[in-house]
């Protein structure tokens, strides 16, 4: 792609409230797209990793986040456009409440936040059971919150075909607005819950076919076509490279990583399934190969990896399995002895760790890779966003290195290590985190790596050197293909 803007259509789903019932309409809508013969790209606004599993299921293609937290706004509009220009439409999930942001008191990193940085219209999803002539009210005052607010239609959820034909023209003379359609309450479709969002998809027994079912009845109660022109009214979009991934691409490192192609052993089964795509995105875009392996499973790490990453899950619900695999533990025992370098992220913390005492007190040995103890604290800790620069250097790269993340556990440990200092945004709240050094990073901190794109640079480095058994001094000269 050149510096020329580009045309890729795009539309976001917003609600009025977390709990709008957003994600399966969502689904059902990308579904039914689909289902048209559309290749559609998702992505959820946010941190979130369970929704965009949804999302995946639906669109039956790779997902990705766009939060404007983590992200500069050029970085957005590129991950927009480096992904949406290959398919027919572009899909994003909002979070939580359309205006709400960075510690409930302000917009940034907001839906809101994240249309009006990509010029992305948006239809409301609003949530209808038991309101009637407040609909109105309510819709009426989202509209004029924010003259800029993008919103472009209404579907309306939650509410029954009689009532429908009634409320809509009204909300359409009240509000000014075009009301798309309407979704029935759908009990037999829900997904339960638990302390980190929805449950996982894996967990609900014929989830693609409930998420068939939804796009079909969407299909026959929302105006699908009216939905793809709004889509298309989207203003083309900058694809160009923004100037701290750019440089990341063009240096020395960048160029024997490549030349390299290190293989990148990801943990990736039941215990481990927080993962952001873009994550993976990055790694492959700067030259690591993705391999990967199950911690429950398989009985030890892939050969040939020359790094390896545990992204997060919930080890918790799996203790038991993840003990007992004993060949696995000494893997990365090797591992980490040999001098492989290794990420691990929540989940993928607490499973490097000594020990893991479940809910009911039972303690699992563990990898033991790092000190401490994981337990259960019983509420959120250190819940919500952060930016965390390093204290020494290590794996991510020089003291100093900052990044962008988020944090959200029911999980403690007794050591979480001092070599990053994390601050809250719109806090005064600081703590210290993640143990860091040449061959390991790992804490509760999830990291969005497109917030500081050389993080995953600096590691591929390690695995590339590695890899090709040179030195950072010889690698321009011999590195080789792994």
């Amino acid at each position: 792609m050149d510096r020329d803007k580009i045309k890729v259509n795009r539309i976001m789903t917003a609600a009025i409230k977390s709990g709008s019932g957003k994600t399966m309409v969502t689904a059902g809508l990308i579904r039914a797209l689909v289902k048209k013969g559309l290749k559609v790209h998702a992505k959820k606004c946010g941190p979130d990793y369970i929704d965009p599993m949804y999302l995946r299921i639906a669109s039956q293609g790779k997902t990705g986040n766009l939060d404007p937290f983590f992200c500069s706004r050029d970085m957005l509009r590129y991950l927009i456009a480096s992904e949406g220009w290959e398919s027919d439409i572009t899909v994003i999930e909002g979070v939580m409440g359309y205006y709400d942001g960075l510690g409930g008191v302000s917009e940034k990193g907001s839906s809101y936040d994240a249309a009006t940085a990509t010029k992305t219209p948006v239809v409301m999803i609003v949530d209808s059971k038991g309101l009637s002539v407040t609909l109105s009210a309510v819709i009426k005052g989202v509209l004029e919150y924010r003259r800029d607010n993008l919103i472009q239609g209404i579907i309306l959820n939650r509410i029954s075909s009689s009532f429908y034909e009634r409320i809509a023209p009204c909300i359409e003379t009240e509000c000014g607005i075009r009301v798309l359609g309407y979704v029935p309450e759908l009990k037999d479709a829900a997904i339960g819950s638990r302390h980190l969002g929805l449950t996982m998809p894996f967990e609900n027994d014929g989830i693609a076919e409930k998420i068939d079912r939804i796009a079909d009845i969407i299909s026959e109660t929302v105006d699908i076509e009216a939905f793809i022109t709004l889509a298309g009214t989207a203003e083309p979009i900058d694809p160009g490279i923004p100037a701290e991934l750019a440089a990341v691409l063009s240096g020395d490192e960048a160029r024997i990583i490549k030349k390299t192609a290190p293989v990148i052993a990801v943990a990736g089964d039941e215990a481990f399934a927080f993962c952001y795509d873009d994550n993976l995105k990055l790694l492959e875009e700067l030259g690591g190969c993705i391999k990967f392996f199950s911690p429950i499973h398989d009985k030890e790490i892939p050969k040939d990896a020359s790094g390896i990453i545990f992204y997060g899950g919930y080890p918790e619900e799996y203790a038991g399995e993840l003990s007992a695999n004993k060949t696995m533990l000494a893997s990365v025992r090797k591992a980490h002895s040999d001098g492989i370098p290794i990420i691990a992220e929540c989940g993928g913390f607490m499973y490097l760790s000594n020990e893991l005492e479940d809910k009911e007190g039972n303690v699992f040995d563990m990898c033991g890779v790092i000190p401490g103890k994981t337990f259960y604290a019983g509420r959120a800790i250190r819940f919500g966003y952060f930016e965390a620069k390093a204290l020494k250097s290590g794996l991510y790269g020089r003291e100093g290195t900052v990044f962008r993340g988020h944090e959200f556990h029911h999980w403690d440990c007794s050591a979480n290590g001092e070599d990053f200092e994390a601050a809250k945004p719109m806090s005064d709240k600081r703590y210290t985190c993640i143990f860091h050094d040449d061959t390991i990073a790992a804490g509760f901190p999830h990291v969005y790596a497109y917030s500081s794109p050389e993080m995953y640079l600096n590691f591929l480095y390690k695995c590339a050197l590695r890899c090709s058994g040179t030195t950072d001094a010889e690698a321009p000269e011999k590195g080789k293909k792994c």
